[in-house]
């Protein structure tokens, strides 16, 4: 496919415009303000670039995508007693094939936000596999642990799980990947820790973890550990030796921020989720002064409430700017490598996450010719700033188009919805 005379923001910030951008099979193979070669995109389909800007896909690097069966659900309440009261009771009706429609549902909103990857912690992972084996979509895929002193997690279902989602990735040439998780410190015992930590290490897994999201688990950890705050606590049991992605670090303190830098530990920042919850707000300033890894993730869209990577940029930029009282933060080039190259580094992914020759071709096309986007002076600005998912009028992951004005290339749509409610009607009956 060959995109002609286009506007273009690469993965650093940097921004062209009458561009001229070629794929073939999985990779892009031009990328210049002259045409390719004619025997470089013969046969292929030429895509007007007028009045449209095309950008490295995004990466959601947080969620619970079958979260979106509960979007709404429990709205009002405080993080425990909203999980307590109203998310695990949901959740423990929940079988493999309503993890499939609610995963379905949300890579199709992920899709048309321009999202080509994301990272995910929940379970009856079969479900999930299919849904995003069916759609074309990258994702990393992992039931996290929880437990006491009790637990053996090798008996655990989280544990075997996971152990089926290795085998079942090894077909899927990287597009999916099996990763270890614990769901926090909070929810898991020492022995839970070690096990887990020894477990990643013998499978080389990569990790997921919730980590300081509200001041409560924060310091209450701190309480439990001589001091010893959430990060370091796990970094003890050597769980960071693995590379791990780091959800929420609302609290966490500057102490911890030297020690993820050291330990190359990439952050999600999740603001609507963060906010939502009446969790706080994470200071991305201070991790970026620190030199941690930033990445930005929707967290599910129970908690969102939906999986819009465009306006969780968007607040993620103004929440810097004003918490800081410093509007040059978090410009086009901090912008970009957050959302794209970050991702891609932290997901295991080598050759994505940035627009170049050689480089998997996972991009997004926006329409500038909108209300709202017109007159452009910073393009960056007006893609984060002005834009929204309603604007994005094609996704690509590895060269094949998964989404395109409205529609999905592998999700019916239609159906996914009414499947949808009919789940949350008989799960609604089941609870009364």
């Amino acid at each position: 496919m060959l995109f002609s005379d286009i506007s273009v923001i690469d993965h650093l910030g940097q921004s062209w415009e009458h561009m001229y951008l070629a794929t073939a099979g999985n990779s892009i193979v031009w990328l210049d303000s002259q045409p390719p070669p004619a025997e470089l995109v013969e046969g292929g389909e030429v895509y007007d670039g007028k009045d449209k800007v095309l950008l490295p896909g995004l990466y959601n690097m947080h969620c619970h995508v079958p979260m979106t069966l509960l979007r709404g659900y429990g709205e009002g309440l405080p993080l425990q007693r909203w999980l307590e009261e109203k998310m695990y009771p949901f959740e423990a009706l929940m079988d493999a094939e309503d993890m499939y429609w609610g995963t379905l549902l949300g890579v199709y909103e992920m899709l048309a936000s321009g999202v080509v990857s994301f990272s995910d912690m929940y379970m009856r992972l079969d479900g999930i596999f299919q849904a995003v084996l069916e759609s074309g979509i990258k994702a990393n895929l992992n039931n996290p642990l929880t437990g006491d002193d009790n637990t053996d997690i090798r008996r655990d279902i989280a544990y075997l799980e996971v152990e089926q989602l290795i085998k079942d990735c090894a077909t899927t040439e990287g597009r999916i990947i099996a990763e270890a998780g614990l769901h926090a410190e909070y929810t898991s015992s020492e022995r839970v820790v070690r096990d887990v930590v020894a477990w990643a290490k013998e499978q080389n897994l990569q990790l997921q973890v919730h980590l300081s999201e509200t001041q409560k688990e924060h310091e209450e950890c701190k309480q439990r550990h001589q001091g010893l705050t959430p990060a370091a606590y796990l970094d003890s049991f050597g769980f960071f030796d693995q590379p791990t992605v780091a959800a929420h670090g609302v609290y966490l303190e500057d102490q911890d921020l030297e020690l993820l830098r050291e330990r190359e530990v990439t952050i999600a920042h999740c603001p609507s989720s963060n906010l939502k919850l009446g969790s706080g707000i994470a200071s991305v300033a201070n991790f970026l002064r620190h030199g941690v890894a930033v990445t930005i993730g929707t967290d599910g869209a129970a908690s969102n409430n939906n999986l819009n990577m465009i306006e969780e940029i968007s607040l993620a930029i103004l929440l810097a700017k004003g918490v800081n009282r410093d509007p040059s933060l978090m410009v086009a080039t901090d912008i970009l490598p957050i959302v794209s190259s970050n991702g891609a580094k932290a997901q295991g992914r080598c050759d994505c996450g940035s627009l170049e020759v050689g480089a998997r071709a996972d991009l997004f096309v926006l329409n500038l010719a909108r209300p709202h986007l017109q007159p452009v002076y910073d393009l960056a600005a007006n893609v984060f700033c002005s834009g929204q998912s309603a604007d994005v009028v094609l996704t690509m992951v590895d060269g094949q188009v998964l989404y395109r004005d409205g529609s999905a290339t592998f999700i019916d749509l239609e159906r996914v919805l009414f499947e949808v409610n009919r789940i949350r009607a008989e799960k609604l009956r089941q609870l009364s």
